[in-house]
């Protein structure tokens, strides 16, 4: 019933950037909280970053200063925009999203598939 696709990773070079994105699509009413989290190999899935459907972000204190994220609520998308971005950078990311599908009374929390980020020289 509801997809959510991210795209543009890649390999990138130490303090290169990036910008996901990530598009949720299918029978969907109404979308609240979205973000981003990563998965380095070894390593557990951590936050990134959130964004409320008013526009109230929060960070993991790794990325503050250097990730950006942000949402257009008409295209049920959300963007993360990495700069200076760093080795320990690396990871698979994640993009979710709070989603009432239509003709539900609750909102589920939806993942997409991952997209990898690799920073490297």
């Amino acid at each position: 019933q509801v997809q959510l696709v991210e795209s543009g990773g890649g390999l990138v070079q130490p303090g290169g950037s990036l910008r996901l994105s990530c598009a949720a699509s299918g029978s969907i009413f109404s979308i609240n909280a979205m973000g981003w989290y990563r998965q380095a190999p070894g390593k557990q899935r951590e936050l990134v970053a959130t964004i409320t459907r008013g526009g109230n972000t929060n960070y993991a204190d790794s990325v503050k200063g250097r990730f950006t994220i942000s949402r257009d609520n008409a295209k049920n998308t959300v963007y993360l925009q990495m700069n200076s971005l760093k080795p320990d950078d690396t990871a698979v990311y994640y993009c979710n999203a709070d989603i009432l599908v239509r003709g539900s009374y609750y909102y589920t929390i939806y993942w997409g598939q991952g997209t990898q980020v690799t920073v490297s020289s």
